[in-house]
């Protein structure tokens, strides 16, 4: 359905340190970049996920999140400490979030750009 989706950074490289750690902890790696760009995917030239600079980039307004399936309930831990380490703001750590459904396990951080971000893993256990 969605073929890739693109979020406005200030700092290239604060966004990718950010999104480096946080993707990285779900299986997702850097499939380009250049000077003004930063692909984020499985394969090359493949990105599911590109940071784009832009002096006025802004962030969504309330309501938006982005939210990405991690493969294990340590993935969504990894995925928070990741990105508290890399300047991100905890907006929900690692839990089960049971009013989604009973094994809806989540974490959720704001990135340095103010882009609300989520890691998911619904499966049962860990």
């Amino acid at each position: 359905m969605i073929h890739h989706l693109s979020l406005g950074v200030r700092d290239l490289a604060t966004g990718a340190a950010f999104y480096d750690g946080v993707l990285g902890a779900l299986g997702l790696r850097r499939v380009f970049e250049d000077d003004e760009a930063i692909g984020y995917g499985l394969e090359d030239d493949n990105d599911i996920l590109c940071l784009k600079l832009r002096d006025d980039a802004q962030a969504p307004g309330a309501g938006f999140h982005l939210a990405f399936a991690a493969p294990t309930r340590a993935a969504v831990a990894a995925f928070h400490a990741a990105g508290m380490s890399a300047g991100g703001k905890d907006n929900g750590g690692p839990g089960l979030r049971e009013e989604y459904g009973p094994t809806y396990y989540a974490a959720f951080l704001v990135d340095p750009d103010g882009h609300r971000v989520e890691a998911v893993f619904k499966g049962a256990g860990e």
